[in-house]
């Protein structure tokens, strides 16, 4: 039986979804901190006026992980002073929806998911320090995206594609969304942290 053009291009789909996700997470990575231009940062004067930053970031998780950014002010040792969460994911707890999601698209949640923000999860993450200007923006941006974000699917809007729109606005050249959580974070830093 011949595959028509639909049906090959299904199996590609498949399969490069398939592959992207046989590769196993690393031991968490070091936290990274950039300012707004993605170099690291040195100046100390420059830390005392930029105290609102983006952080992306990943975590474990049961299956392949997944992508999101915390943003926020931090204080003057760096911690998060009341951070915000932003990712996509399947707008249910319930298993279900994310396994129906990797065929059609699911309803989805725009907002914080179980293990976000907790430290033992986190299996890598970039955070650039933004001035107060860059991070109106960019927060202006993440409400938008997510006001407009209403369906998750695996293989054409994932987490990564989520926080890809955000790094595309921010002036960053995202990595491919089909990499793990981990690696697309990683890929991001690396190529945009100068």
């Amino acid at each position: 039986m011949a595959l028509g053009r639909s049906g090959l291009s299904l199996v590609v789909m498949l399969a490069v979804v398939a592959s992207s996700c046989q590769t196993e997470d690393k031991r968490p990575l070091p936290h990274y901190t950039s300012n707004g231009r993605g170099l690291a940062r040195t100046n100390a004067a420059e830390d005392k006026s930029n105290r609102h930053f983006i952080e992306f970031r990943s975590r474990y998780a049961l299956t392949y992980g997944h992508t999101y950014v915390i943003f926020g002010r931090t204080d003057k040792n760096g911690n998060m002073i009341n951070p915000e969460v932003a990712g996509l994911a399947p707008a249910s707890a319930d298993a279900a929806p994310y396994i129906i999601g990797h065929f059609v698209p699911v309803p989805a949640t725009t907002g914080a998911t179980d293990g976000d923000l907790e430290e033992q999860y986190r299996s890598a993450s970039w955070r650039v320090m933004l001035t107060d200007e860059e991070y109106s923006d960019t927060v202006a941006y993440i409400r938008k995206l997510q006001a407009t974000s209403h369906l998750w699917d695996a293989s054409i809007y994932n987490c990564n594609a989520f926080v890809a729109n955000i790094a595309r606005h921010m002036g960053y050249n995202p990595p491919s969304i089909w990499l793990r959580p981990q690696q697309f974070i990683t890929t991001l830093r690396e190529t945009n942290a100068g």
